[in-house]
């Protein structure tokens, strides 16, 4: 017979997998997050949008450990991730791209998808000095992973043209690369669809239910783009003033009057 401790755990819902609680960022007298709270659960596109000055950046700096909440706490898989430095975020799955792109310019695209792939190796000076046989299994592993990543978004014909020659799409679609090769967990995509044409953010919607479902992968999607977060995300968390403003389906969040008047009808649309 289940015992009831047993019953409580197989009714009670899922843990998310990354879980904001009561964040809030003071800078300088300047409130620009204030007490936000959200959850994320696996395999899940949560879309956050907002006016600009809402706070999304912010809280995505948070996220990447760019900033340090002055209260509350961020918790991946149970465990706060505060105590992390920026340079090892990558290491327990979280991998971003940046609003403007934030690329090696005088790289080729392969070895700035290269890059990506250094938070997860655990090689050292020593053993890349001595050539040890564990490196050379991590590098042949580097290149399978660099150039699987560099096909399944179309780059394998740009792999040797330095990023600086390449159209603004193009250089999204690197950093894109760089990101999904770190192997994470949890993708940030910042401002996706900046810059980009209508055909362009509509091949993007598709590739990020793509990368979702096909590379098991959960995205937080920040974006200005409305037609691209209501049509792909699965939840959407509407910010105002560093305040959460409203929560829910797409459907649910774009009707509702207090994001209507905040954001969907301002001029920042």
């Amino acid at each position: 017979m289940m015992q009831a401790q047993d019953v409580q755990t197989a009714s009670s819902p899922a843990a998310p997998l990354l879980a904001v609680r009561d964040v809030s960022v003071v800078f300088g007298g300047i409130i620009a997050l204030n007490g936000v709270s959200f959850d994320m659960q696996h395999g899940q596109i949560l879309g956050l949008i907002g006016p600009n000055g809402a706070g999304k950046t912010t809280l995505f700096n948070c996220l990447s450990r760019l900033y340090q909440p002055s209260a509350g706490d961020i918790l991946m898989e149970g465990t706060s991730i505060l105590s992390r430095p920026p340079h090892r975020i990558a290491e327990i799955g979280i991998g971003r791209t940046f609003q403007n792109v934030a690329l090696f310019a005088n790289l080729s695209v392969l070895d700035n998808v290269r890059i990506g792939t250094h938070a997860r190796t655990h090689s050292n000076i020593v053993s890349d000095s001595l050539r040890l046989p564990r490196v050379r299994r991590s590098e042949s592993e580097i290149d399978r992973r660099v150039h699987e990543v560099l096909g399944y978004l179309d780059l394998e014909d740009v792999a040797h043209v330095m990023v600086s020659g390449l159209p603004f799409g193009t250089q999204k679609r690197v950093e894109l690369a760089r990101a999904l090769a770190t192997d994470p967990k949890i993708l940030l995509l910042d401002e996706p669809a900046g810059g980009l044409n209508h055909e362009e953010v509509h091949v993007l919607g598709d590739l990020i239910r793509r990368i979702r479902d096909e590379r098991k992968m959960t995205v937080l999607l920040v974006e200005h783009h409305m037609g691209l977060v209501m049509s792909i995300a699965d939840h959407v968390v509407a910010l105002n003033f560093g305040r959460k403003l409203s929560e829910g389906t797409p459907a649910q969040v774009q009707s509702d009057p207090d994001v209507i008047k905040a954001y969907l009808g301002s001029k920042h649309q």
